[in-house]
């Protein structure tokens, strides 16, 4: 990865309290933001668990903050892909692929819930693989 790479895509480093590391934000006190990620940790690992939720962070006092904002986009798109690849499998039950699809498209959307769950405990900004590379919510 290079370092323009590491400036898009902040990691777990990127939330300590190390002050004058990575973490550093423009703020006199750079544990604030540490704070901010440890308090809206439980609304984003609900939202992973129930997608549909992805708009609480939207609607609550975590509109403010860039993790809460993220995590609320990724869940967006793991909503969608559900929504999506479900509808499109059960359709293509008719020609009986769908039978096939959609146990995959289940199993795809709970690896996705797993890694987000992941991210959010480790504190990190990392897009699920294939769909959250969408930024649907700004």
């Amino acid at each position: 990865m290079t370092m323009e790479q590491d400036k898009n895509n902040p990691t777990e480093s990127d939330f300590s309290e190390n002050p004058g590391g990575p973490g550093e934000s423009s703020t006199e006190n750079p544990s604030v933001q540490v704070a901010d990620v440890s308090q809206h940790k439980a609304l984003a690992i609900v939202g992973y668990i129930f997608p549909i939720l992805f708009f609480l962070p939207l609607i609550t006092d975590a509109k403010e903050n860039e993790f809460a904002r993220f995590h609320a986009n990724q869940q967006l798109n793991l909503l969608l892909f559900w929504v999506i690849g479900q509808a499109a499998a059960s359709f293509l039950t008719v020609i009986l692929i769908g039978l096939l699809l959609i146990p995959l498209v289940t199993i795809a959307g709970f690896i996705f819930l797993i890694l987000g769950v992941m991210n959010v405990v480790n504190n990190r900004m990392k897009p699920l693989p294939v769909i959250g590379k969408f930024r649907l919510l700004d």
